[in-house]
């Protein structure tokens, strides 16, 4: 049985950009848990924006955070290092909490997509169906939907055999990497069952979020005014955004041809999508989100500027 796994993506990078690359990274990482905890502490601190919508973005930028330090932080510590080992238990470890909280984000993003439909499309219902039990219910349903994906694919996947080589090539445990390096009859069946529970889980997201959508367009039509038309689809721009984000990168990812000789740049694009996709969603909704905007603005100008206030 494999004691531990060598990580070998970044040993296909060209190793004079890494430096430059783990400088880019570190201060992504910084700036990504820094605005997220910003949002975080002015959804806290402001009374006006104790709404359903801030409490599913809160809970996004908590995702996002567990998400980012479940990761990142060991990627950077191996792009500068030369001896880029990993332990089996670390291994499954990581790539269950990869899995648990990027899929409670995907998760969340589809809640999100919900409120926006009820918000939009029934607005006079919108304190009775979004009530305040009923965003914690949704929201312990993400938390836990999202752990139950983390367990079930981490089990199967380290369910299997792993012999011959150690050599995972990626700069973390990526499934499909791993499921390279198991031997058995059960692989092939394993890989096609994970493939099949991820696509079933993120398709069947953003259906939800494109038929939410379908719905608010169509009402937001029925608007007569232009200016009524524009205010409501505002409210609709920052959580549309990310989401084109976060599956247009994905699908760049993932869905691109896979060329024999595109290592180093299938390691500098998932390590960038890692790193990218949590780092713009707090620029997203601060800048997009009017409201948050103004929040986060007078929550600075109340803490360094007292006496102005």
């Amino acid at each position: 049985m494999v004691s531990e796994f060598i990580l070998v993506g970044f040993s296909n990078f060209p190793q004079h950009l890494l430096p430059a690359f783990f400088l880019l990274y570190l201060l992504m990482y910084l700036f990504t848990l820094l605005g997220n905890l910003i949002i975080m502490a002015t959804v806290w601190s402001e009374r006006s924006l104790h709404t359903p919508m801030y409490l599913f973005l809160c809970a996004l930028s908590t995702s996002e955070i567990l998400f980012t330090v479940a990761v990142t932080p060991r990627m950077l510590v191996d792009m500068l290092s030369s001896h880029r080992s990993i332990t089996f238990v670390a291994c499954a470890s990581q790539m269950f909490f990869s899995f648990t909280f990027g899929f409670t984000h995907s998760f969340l993003l589809m809640i999100m997509g919900y409120d926006r439909y009820v918000a939009i499309c029934h607005p006079l219902r919108y304190n009775v169906l979004m009530s305040t039990h009923t965003c914690a219910r949704l929201v312990s349903w993400t938390w836990a939907g999202g752990s139950v994906m983390g367990m079930m694919v981490t089990l199967i996947v380290f369910h299997l055999t792993f012999c011959g080589s150690n050599m995972i090539q990626h700069f973390g445990c990526h499934v499909f990497s791993l499921l390279k390096l198991s031997c058995g009859k059960e692989t092939s069946s394993v890989t096609l069952g994970v493939i099949l529970v991820c696509v079933t889980a993120l398709m069947g997201c953003l259906f939800f979020i494109i038929l939410s959508y379908v719905f608010i367009v169509a009402a937001i039509l029925r608007i007569p005014s232009a200016e009524g038309r524009h205010k409501t689809f505002s409210t609709c721009v920052s959580h549309l955004t990310v989401v084109i984000v976060h599956y247009g990168f994905a699908s760049i990812i993932y869905l691109k041809p896979k060329g024999p000789h595109s290592m180093d740049s299938n390691t500098l694009m998932t390590t960038t999508y890692t790193v990218f996709t949590p780092f713009l969603s707090p620029i997203i909704f601060s800048l997009r989100n009017k409201e948050l905007k103004n929040a986060i603005k007078k929550s600075f100008q109340r803490k360094f500027s007292p006496l102005s206030t």
